[in-house]
């Protein structure tokens, strides 16, 4: 199996140790992971007929490419705002140029499809917010099975906090997911409750 992962919107923290997560779980379990740079901008800029470009928007991942990936902040495989069913006419990359209608936007989610079958991906990971999850769900309704990892650097994200995939996703797709998960707030005793808790254990 190979998997595609990406990181869309704004830079946050703790991307770069979700990346590697991944990367490390998926392959000890025996998988392929493909990291796509700048977020869905690599699903519209890859020109399929011109193979020179692939080094510059996919990078194959391994437990040693993402060994210390997570001593530093932000996320090596760079990210954008990028959507592929919303491009405007400044957006268009040139091999999409004879498509463009007026001033847009257009919607260029047929050649994101056919990237996605050409590098042989069958499930991506995209790690983002509302609008990089959006699109998310756009691919997974058209078939393409999705994990969705919710971030937002404003705390205003409405993404599910749980995994979305396709009904075709197989299972072990599900054993191969990681989900970077806020932490339980913590609850603080009150000053009397705490001394009255030691009072009670203090022997007499």
């Amino acid at each position: 199996m190979r998997v595609g992962i990406l990181t869309g919107g704004g830079d946050v923290p703790g991307l770069n140790p979700c990346i590697k997560a991944v990367v490390n779980r998926v392959c000890a379990a025996g998988h392929e992971v493909v990291g796509l740079r700048r977020g869905w901008s690599a699903l519209l800029a890859h020109d399929l007929d011109d193979h020179s470009t692939s080094g510059e928007w996919f990078q194959e991942l391994t437990p040693a490419v993402v060994r210390t990936i997570d001593r530093t902040g932000g996320t090596f495989l760079h990210t954008s705002r990028t959507n592929p069913s919303r491009v405007r006419a400044s957006e268009v990359p040139a091999h999409l140029a004879g498509r463009a209608v007026g001033e847009g936007p257009d919607d260029f989610t047929d050649h994101a499809l056919r990237v996605v079958e050409r590098l042989g991906l069958d499930v991506l990971i995209p790690i983002g917010g509302d609008d990089t999850l959006s699109y998310a769900l756009r691919l997974h309704d058209e078939g393409v099975p999705v994990i969705a990892i919710p971030k937002t650097m404003d705390t205003t994200s409405t993404a599910p906090t749980t995994a979305s995939a396709s009904r075709q996703r197989s299972p072990a797709a599900s054993s191969s997911s990681t989900t970077c998960a806020r932490p339980p707030a913590r609850t603080s005793a009150s000053p009397s409750s705490s001394s009255s808790a030691a009072t009670a254990a203090r022997p007499r």
